[in-house]
């Protein structure tokens, strides 16, 4: 059997390695390249974890125009960009293009439709995928055929999320997800969800109901505050949940390829990453690592 398709949320392991390594980390121009460098470690780390076929990296809009259009309010408290992981950022993909992981890049969607579509196109193909990511959003994508990786404290080891292990973190199967989302609310993506509505009575609504608009349609069953936060903000629970849902594009299925360490090792040296480029230098693959 060959090994999966390993789709990475680039945006995700960059700043994740950013704010988890020093950025005492410097290259030759005196820049730091701590979330170049830790993102290339995890994903090393991955490819000799699960062997898989390919590696591909995507970049995506910070918030896609159709969702700010529905929630004017969706990812408008996030910080900017720290210059120093910006200057990362641009540099990423030469990097891991030298190590022979495929990019896909969007100027429209987020890198979550890109990640949901390629998990997509590959079980379309008979194919396993595994999701690299730290949102949650991504829940919903997980079936036989597709896991979440979250990574695990510290900056290496990955935990898998399986339908299973959906059911036991929400309370619901990764296909209400969407409407999960809507009901309990998303603060890192600005959603507030319905008002008074957490976790539980989420989980509890969608079991009895089955859907969001089961939910809203059964509201006047419901306790008081319960039916009024349904009823009063159903519009508000729609809009939330087709943010949350993963829009689907057009990706072509990645062919086969290996990590390229030799590659990498040019490339980690051209920006600095002596040590990096050494210990790629010295292995015989990815397992030497």
């Amino acid at each position: 059997m060959p090994g999966p398709l390993i789709a990475v949320d680039a945006p995700y392991v960059l700043y994740r390695s950013f704010y988890a390594l020093p950025d005492t980390i410097l290259g030759l121009d005196g820049r730091p390249v701590n979330a170049l460098l830790g993102a290339v470690n995890l994903l090393l780390r991955g490819a000799a974890d699960f062997g898989p076929r390919a590696i591909v990296m995507c970049f995506g809009a910070e918030a896609a125009s159709y969702r700010v259009e529905l929630f004017p309010s969706y990812h408008a408290d996030r910080p900017p960009v720290p210059e120093a992981l910006a200057w990362q950022f641009s540099h990423a993909p030469e990097l891991f293009s030298a190590f022979g992981w495929g990019i896909e890049s969007s100027g429209e969607v987020e890198a979550d439709d890109l990640l949901g579509s390629l998990a997509a196109v590959e079980a379309g193909a008979g194919g396993r995928t595994l999701i690299v990511t730290g949102d949650r959003d991504m829940y919903q994508c997980v079936s036989d055929e597709v896991s979440v990786l979250f990574l695990k404290s510290g900056i290496t080891g990955f935990q898998e999320v399986d339908p299973d292990e959906v059911r036991r973190r929400y309370g619901v199967g990764p296909e209400l997800v969407p409407d999960f989302i809507a009901l309990r609310g998303d603060p890192s993506d600005g959603l507030p969800g319905a008002s008074g509505i957490g976790a539980k009575t989420a989980a509890s609504l969608l079991e009895r109901y089955g859907s969001l608009e089961g939910a809203i349609a059964g509201a006047s069953g419901e306790r008081p505050r319960v039916a009024a936060a349904l009823k009063d903000a159903a519009s508000e629970l729609r809009a939330f949940r087709d943010i949350a849902t993963l829009r689907t594009v057009s990706v072509d299925r990645p062919a086969d390829r290996e990590t390229d360490l030799e590659g990498g090792a040019v490339a980690a040296r051209g920006l600095g990453l002596r040590r990096l480029a050494e210990r790629l230098e010295d292995a015989d693959s990815i397992a030497d690592l």
